[in-house]
C-alpha cells in the first residue's frame, strides 16, 4: 500500500461498504502526487448512521502547499474602455476557456478570449429584450449559452455563444444577491431564492430554484440547515429593530456542486458536509489551529459595529457575548469544476495602514475604518474526502466575486494597491503536479 492510512470499519452497514472501499482505494492510490513518506496523507475513515467520515490526520495529496501563477490579466488603470474594469459583480468562463466578466459600473458584460484579447460586449443596459437594467450574476452552460441573471426585469436573459440574445426565462424580481448564479455538469442552472417573504432579514431561509437547460422551472433545493444559535448584538425601538452578528463567531456557510448537491457546514469545528445525491452524506474532517482574534481586530470591529447602530438607535450600547479570542476555523466554501471543495481558512489578521493613518481615515470618512484583514488561503478537498493540500494565493487576490475553479486553473478577481480591480488567471501549482 502506497500511503500510510488508517480505516475504521466498525458500526459500518452493508449499503455504506462500497462508499468506504471507494474512499480506501483512494487514499492507496494518492501516493502517486510525489509527497515524501512523512507527507503523505493519512486519514480514518468511519460511518456514524448513514453519514461516511473521512477525516484527515496528516498530510495531504500533493504533498506540500500549491502556489497560484498568473498567467492572464485583464484590466488596466489607463487604456482603453473594454479593458477598464470598475466593479466586477460576477465572472464565468466557457468551456473553451472564453472569460465573461459582468461589470455593473456601466453595467456590461464583456467576453474575453483565454488569452485576455477582448472580443465582445453581450447586451447592454435598458429593459428591451437582450437588456439589463441593474444585473447580479452571470453564468456559462455547459453548451456554452451565456445567462445573465437581473432581478429588475424580472428575468435571465440568454445569449448564445457568439453573444447573439437568443431568448429570456422567467426570475423572481426584487431579490439581489453576491451568491453566485450555479450551473452543474448536466446543464441545469440555479438561482438563489428567498423562500420565505415578509420575515425579519435575520429570519430568511434560503434555496436554490433549478431551471432545465431549455430555462423550464423545475424545483426547489433548500439550502443547508443547522441546530445553531448565532452570537448576536440587537437594536430596536418603534417600528425598527437591527441585528448585528458578533465578528469572529461561528456561522452556517454552503455552496453548491457543479455534480448537483449541496455542500456546508457549521463553522464552529472544521466539518463539512457533501450532501451527494443516491448515496450516504460525506462527511470532511481535520484538525485545525486556532487562529487568535487580535485584540486590535476585536477593538475595530466593535466600534464599528456600535457606531453604526448609535446612528440608529442614539445611546445604544453592547448587548451581546463578547468577540472570541480565537477565529472560526472557516470562513467560506465554493466548489471547482471537478467537485473540489475549497475551503477558505481563517487566517491571522494583517494591518493594512498604520495607527496614524487609521486615526487619518476616520477623521476623513467619519466613520471607523477596518485595518486589519485576513489574506485568504484554501484548503482543497476531493469529493471523495481525500485532502489534497493547502493553497496560498497572492495578496492582490480577492473572494468577491467568487472565484472560478476549474481542472488546474483558478479565475479571480485582483485588485492592487490603488485598487484597481483586473480578472486574472491562475495556473494552480504544487509538487504532484510535476510528477
Amino acid at each position: 500500500m502506497g500511503v500510510d492510512r488508517i480505516v475504521s470499519w466498525r458500526f459500518l452497514p452493508y449499503r455504506m461498504a462500497a462508499v468506504v472501499a471507494a474512499i480506501a482505494c483512494a487514499a492507496c492510490g494518492s501516493e502517486s502526487g510525489g509527497a515524501g513518506a512523512g507527507d503523505a496523507w493519512r486519514a480514518d475513515v468511519d460511518t456514524v448512521g448513514d453519514t461516511a467520515i473521512v477525516r484527515t490526520l496528516a498530510g495531504s495529496v500533493w504533498g506540500d502547499t500549491a502556489t497560484l501563477v498568473a498567467e492572464v490579466s485583464i484590466g488596466t488603470l489607463d487604456g482603453a474602455d473594454e479593458y477598464v474594469i470598475g466593479h466586477p459583480r460576477s465572472i464565468a468562463v466557457g468551456p473553451e476557456g472564453v472569460i465573461y466578466v459582468l461589470d455593473v459600473q456601466v453595467p456590461v458584460v464583456r467576453a474575453y478570449g483565454p488569452d485576455g484579447t477582448y472580443l465582445r460586449d453581450l447586451g447592454r443596459g435598458g429593459g428591451g429584450p437582450g437588456e439589463y437594467e441593474s444585473p447580479d450574476g452571470l453564468a456559462v452552460l455547459p453548451d456554452g449559452r451565456v445567462l445573465v441573471r437581473d432581478p429588475p426585469t424580472g428575468r435571465i436573459t440568454v445569449y448564445g455563444p457568439d453573444g447573439v440574445y437568443l431568448t429570456e426565462w422567467p426570475l423572481s424580481r426584487g431579490f439581489n444577491t453576491d451568491r453566485r448564479f450555479y450551473v452543474d455538469t448536466t446543464g441545469q442552472s440555479y438561482v438563489t431564492a428567498l423562500l420565505e417573504r415578509g420575515l425579519m432579514p435575520w429570519e430568511w431561509t434560503f434555496g436554490l430554484v433549478r431551471y432545465s437547460p431549455d430555462g423550464a422551472i423545475e424545483d426547489t433545493l433548500p439550502a443547508p440547515t443547522w441546530d445553531h444559535e448565532p452570537a448576536v448584538v440587537t437594536a430596536s425601538k418603534e417600528n425598527s429593530a437591527s441585528r448585528r452578528d458578533v465578528p469572529f463567531t461561528a456561522e452556517t456557510v454552503w455552496t453548491f456542486s457543479p455534480f448537483g448537491y449541496m455542500v456546508g457546514g457549521l463553522s464552529t469545528d472544521y466539518r463539512i458536509d457533501l450532501y451527494r445525491h443516491d448515496a450516504a452524506v460525506l462527511r470532511i474532517e481535520r484538525e485545525a489551529t486556532p487562529v487568535p482574534v487580535k485584540p486590535e481586530e476585536a477593538e475595530e470591529r466593535v466600534r464599528r459595529i456600535t457606531q453604526g447602530l448609535q446612528r440608529q438607535y442614539g445611546g445604544w450600547r453592547w448587548n451581546g457575548p463578547e468577540v472570541p479570542d480565537t477565529k472560526p476555523p472557516f470562513r467560506d466554501l465554493f466548489a471547482s469544476w471537478e467537485g473540489n471543495v475549497w475551503v477558505l481558512v481563517s487566517q491571522e489578521g494583517v494591518p493594512t495602514m498604520t495607527e496614524a493613518e487609521a486615526r487619518e481615515e476616520e477623521e476623513r470618512t467619519r466613520r471607523v475604518p477596518i485595518r486589519y484583514w485576513e489574506p485568504p488561503a484554501f484548503d482543497v478537498f476531493a469529493p471523495d474526502g481525500r485532502f489534497l493540500g493547502h493553497v496560498s494565493v497572492p495578496e492582490s487576490f480577492r473572494v468577491e466575486p467568487e472565484p472560478i475553479i476549474r481542472g488546474d486553473h483558478v479565475w479571480a478577481v485582483t485588485r492592487d494597491e490603488l485598487d484597481v480591480a483586473s480578472v486574472v488567471r491562475f495556473r494552480i501549482v504544487h509538487p504532484a503536479a510535476d510528477s
